[in-house]
């Protein structure tokens, strides 16, 4: 959840009536701080009665919630007359981010990650993938969190490399040629309507919650062979594309093809401030990502 500034001043006075957040869910909008660089390794947290007044809730759900981000070793220290401080060793408290956490499909790891990072004020997104699905099912829970009126970020911005549609793609592929192209239009029509779908929802918060967003896609002149989504610049999640021969039935008609389910590939994350490595990770693959983006990426259109 955020608190809209509009609607809270610093007496309390002229709070809209709202279900009290959870310990759990104000432990979330401090994680999403703490990880998107917004309360930097070494700061001192708020104090509890700042935090208990930002987020309209009694003093036990601060400490609860305080409590909660200790256990997960982001906070150290703090009593009751000082403030907790943020971990200066950031990797040791992200449940993904650490070496020893094992990676779990996109579709369980990505969308936690995306709504934390729509609790940031500025929210920054970049995709490289086959279709966006996993990424547009993702946005579904901070969407929801935007329209019940915990969350709202000021900006969205949003950048999604995808494959071009004039390309023999590597994969999804026929195991024999795809004499009539039957599987490559299946395959633009799943990116055209995936990729409509993201960009509607998240520019249809314009008008319902006044957020300046803005969505851009470009095309690649090559099948990607892994997915990257880089989250608000302090986070990266990556997963490989691993392919397998299945069959399918398009157009009535079966077909053998080799093909990955990106939904269910392993994501890795990486957390800058995390560790040299993981930092470095995170740097190189905006750098990476921004350089496609501006050289051998061109203008996408969504249709046809």
């Amino acid at each position: 959840m955020a608190v809209d500034p509009e609607h809270a001043s610093a007496s309390g006075r002229n709070r809209p009536q709202r279900s009290q957040p959870s310990p759990r869910e104000v432990a979330d909008v401090l994680r999403a701080r703490i990880t998107s660089g917004q309360l930097p390794p070494g700061r001192r947290m708020p104090t509890q009665a700042a935090l208990a007044e930002e987020f309209g809730v009694e003093r036990g759900t601060v400490r609860e919630a305080l409590r909660i981000l200790h256990g997960e070793r982001l906070l150290t220290g703090g009593t009751r007359g000082s403030p907790a401080t943020v971990a200066p060793d950031l990797g040791r408290g992200l449940p993904l981010a650490s070496p020893a956490a094992a990676p779990q499909p996109t579709m369980v790891g990505l969308a936690p990650r995306v709504a934390q990072a729509f609790a940031a004020d500025h929210v920054r997104i970049d995709a490289l993938c086959l279709t966006s699905v996993s990424l547009t099912l993702a946005l579904g829970e901070p969407l929801r969190l935007i329209h019940a009126g915990r969350l709202k970020p000021a900006t969205v911005d949003v950048r999604v490399l995808l494959p071009s549609r004039d390309i023999d793609l590597a994969f999804p592929a026929p195991v024999d040629r795809d004499v009539d192209g039957r599987l490559h239009r299946r395959w633009l029509a799943m990116r055209n309507a995936q990729g409509q779908v993201l960009q509607h929802n998240l520019l249809a918060l314009r008008a319902t919650h006044g957020i300046d967003v803005h969505v851009a896609f470009r095309a690649l002149p090559f099948t990607p062979p892994v997915k990257l989504y880089l989250l608000n610049g302090a986070e990266g999640l990556f997963a490989y594309y691993t392919l397998r021969r299945r069959e399918a039935e398009i157009d009535h008609e079966p077909l053998q093809l080799y093909d990955a389910d990106g939904t269910r590939s392993a994501l890795f994350a990486f957390a800058r401030g995390a560790g040299p490595r993981d930092t470095a990770f995170v740097e190189q693959s905006q750098a990476w990502f921004d350089a496609l983006w501006e050289t051998i990426s061109s203008d996408l259109v969504l249709t046809g």
